[in-house]
């Protein structure tokens, strides 16, 4: 496993090869959070592939709760919000985690909106 410092150079490194960006701070917290380029596909394939499963697996569980809509009968699945999503008494029901991965993909939407 990686200790700390390990960890943080290869932090740095990503951010010095375009593989992450600093996507804000944590509100309860006050810590950096960072957000992937496509850029890390390449730097590193296995990092990329576990974090494309995470995500994946995100969905799945806001898609259950009701947060989202898949169309899996398309070819490249159609993501979409539903109303429970945006309703603040509804997102306090989620996990931290969740929330986190809800706000993540109403910013990937809402940019590419644009």
């Amino acid at each position: 496993m990686f200790d700390d410092d390990a960890i943080s150079k290869i932090i740095d490194e990503l951010i010095l090869e375009g593989g992450l960006e600093f996507a804000g701070a944590d509100p309860e917290t006050g810590e950096m959070l960072y957000s992937f380029t496509p850029k890390v596909k390449d730097l590193m394939p296995e990092l990329y592939n576990d974090h494309l499963n995470f995500v994946n697996d995100e969905l799945m569980v806001l898609w259950e709760k009701g947060y989202v809509s898949i169309d899996f009968l398309s070819d490249d699945p159609l993501i979409s919000l539903t109303p429970k999503s945006n309703d603040p008494e509804e997102t306090s029901k989620l996990s931290k985690q969740e929330r986190w991965s809800l706000q993540e993909l109403k910013r990937a939407i809402y940019t590419q909106e644009f």
